[in-house]
């Protein structure tokens, strides 16, 4: 039997790639951390994470605990709340903008539903600004959408910056238009990036108009065009070329989370809890 506190210390540090990040996440010192990792590789006689001054990976002995790790915790967890007498039921009505599908958001969700598997999860996937309309409605529960920075309400998840990002090979001659791939209106990036090249005094011409992150990413990748992006957000097989076309600034943005104040309150914020406790940068082929 593998010790619960070191399988979420190894945990921690196989997520952020850090023991100085999984030792801030859960709230104790580094060498506590260090120490519990030591533990389990030595209760498993396998060595599960290598680390120099450079880097912290997972070996691959370090990824096959990491899935055995989770399952454990998560039968652990769903044992306790059974026998506690307050598992959790109910229908949550989860909404999130489509671009958080590229970080970690699919595999938060995938947890949770592991650690519940009787709250009837609904996800809809849209833009912010429809998704903050029908929660108004009262037609969702819970939403993670982007706000301009420091102009929302609701939960702070994490707060990045907007930038320009294409093909590496993607060339753009001097004077003339901006080709910007945009999700079409109303859309938060959008509107940050015609507001931005027209302060600025830049042209700018559509070339790829698209309701889905996945049309964004398609064009951008074939190089018909620039798209918008948080920073930590850009794909490995794109570049930031905000510098390279002298393109404007366009500020940060908030990942918020927002709740209906008449949805089922304990169901919104085991959820909550579950997005914030975990980062939402984007996925490592690891």
């Amino acid at each position: 039997m593998y010790d619960s506190v070191q399988l979420k210390s190894f945990l921690a540090v196989a997520e952020t790639r850090s023991f100085t990040g999984a030792a801030t996440r859960l709230g104790l010192s580094q060498p506590t951390v260090s120490q519990h990792v030591r533990k389990l590789e030595k209760a498993a006689g396998r060595m599960l994470i290598a680390r120099d001054t450079r880097e912290v990976r997972l070996t691959d002995n370090g990824d096959a605990m990491a899935g055995f790790a989770r399952t454990i915790l998560a039968a652990q967890e769903q044992a306790l709340t059974y026998f506690s007498g307050s598992a959790m039921r109910g229908r949550l009505r989860f909404g999130v903008a489509d671009d958080l599908a590229i970080t970690q958001l699919p595999r938060i969700l995938r947890h949770f539903r592991q650690l519940y598997p009787q709250i009837n999860l609904e996800l809809t996937v849209s833009q912010s600004p429809p998704l903050l309309r029908r929660l108004r409605a009262g037609q969702l529960d819970l939403i993670l959408i982007k706000y301009m920075a420091g102009t929302g309400e609701g939960t702070l998840v994490q707060r990045d910056r907007l930038v320009w990002a294409g093909h590496a090979k993607t060339t753009l001659d001097d004077g003339a238009p901006v080709p910007l791939i945009a999700y079409q209106a109303p859309s938060l990036s959008r509107q940050m990036a015609i507001e931005a090249l027209e302060k600025a005094g830049r042209t700018w011409r559509i070339t790829c108009n698209t309701r889905e992150i996945n049309g964004v990413l398609a064009a951008a990748r074939a190089g018909i065009g620039l798209a918008v992006f948080p920073q930590s957000l850009i794909p490995d097989d794109l570049v930031q070329v905000t510098n390279r076309f002298d393109l404007p600034p366009l500020g940060d943005v908030d990942f918020t989370l927002l709740s209906n104040p008449l949805a089922n309150q304990d169901l919104v914020e085991t959820l909550s809890t579950a997005i914030l406790g975990r980062a939402l940068r984007k996925p490592t082929d690891s």
